[in-house]
C-alpha cells in the first residue's frame, strides 16, 4: 500500500479540483499496482466530495472492492464517513468512522486510526472533546513523525472548541501545545497558524477585539 507521504504530495486541500486532476493522473501511472490505484481512488473520491459532488464521490467509493485488502477497507470507511459528514449527515457518519478507527487500530494503521478519531470529533456532536483527547492519547504513543503531526491539528481543534465554549484559558493551553508540536514535527504553515491562534486567544482573554 501507499505511504502517506505519497498521498501528501498529491494533495492540495485548498484546491480540490487540482487534487482531483492529480489523482486521476496518478491512477494511470504504471508505477502503481492495482491495490495502490484503488487506494488512490479513495482519495479521488475525497477530492470530488470536497467539491460538493457527493453522489459522484459516493458512487466511486461504492465501486472500490475492499475484500482482499483490509487497509483499503479502512480508507473507504473513512472517506464514506467524511463524505456523509460533509453532505450534512454527521450522525450517519459516526458508525462508519467508529468502524474505521477500530479496524485501523487492529491493523496497526496508526495514521488512519488517528484520522478516523479526528473525524469522529467533528461528526459526533457533543463528544468533540472526548474523541479529540482519545486521538491525542493515541497519536502521542506512535513513533511515526507523519502520524505524530496530528498532534498539531488535534490540539488546535480542541483549542478552538474550548475557545468557542468560553473556556478561553483552557483553550490557550491547547494552542500553546499545538505550537510546541508544530515546532517539533509540523509544517511552516502549521507553525504560523499555531502562533496566530495563540495571539487571537490572548486577545480574547484580555478583552481586546
Amino acid at each position: 500500500m501507499l505511504e502517506q507521504r505519497t498521498l501528501d504530495e498529491l494533495w492540495t486541500f485548498e484546491d480540490p479540483a487540482l487534487s482531483e486532476a492529480r489523482f486521476r493522473e496518478a491512477m494511470q501511472d504504471p508505477r502503481f499496482d492495482d491495490f495502490e490505484r484503488l487506494e488512490l481512488a479513495t482519495q479521488l473520491g475525497r477530492a470530488i466530495g470536497l467539491q460538493g459532488r457527493y453522489e459522484e464521490a459516493d458512487a466511486l467509493l461504492d465501486s472500490i472492492d475492499t475484500q482482499e485488502e483490509p487497509t483499503l477497507a479502512v480508507r473507504v470507511l473513512l472517506e464514506r464517513g467524511r463524505l456523509l459528514n460533509s453532505s450534512g449527515h454527521p450522525a450517519m457518519a459516526v458508525p462508519l468512522l467508529e468502524q474505521a478507527a477500530e479496524l485501523g487500530d487492529h491493523l496497526g494503521e496508526e495514521f488512519l486510526t488517528v484520522d478516523a478519531l479526528h473525524m469522529l470529533a467533528i461528526a459526533d456532536s457533543g463528544h468533540q472533546e472526548s474523541w479529540t483527547r482519545s486521538a491525542l492519547e493515541y497519536a502521542s504513543a506512535v513513533d511515526d513523525p507523519r502520524t505524530k503531526r496530528w498532534m498539531v491539528s488535534l490540539h488546535n481543534n480542541l483549542g478552538w472548541a474550548l475557545h468557542d465554549d468560553g473556556r478561553r484559558t483552557e483553550a490557550l493551553v491547547e494552542f500553546q501545545l499545538a505550537e510546541q508540536w508544530a515546532e517539533r514535527v509540523g509544517t511552516p504553515q502549521q507553525q504560523r497558524w499555531a502562533r496566530e491562534a495563540i495571539d487571537e486567544c490572548e486577545r480574547s482573554l484580555s478583552g481586546r477585539s
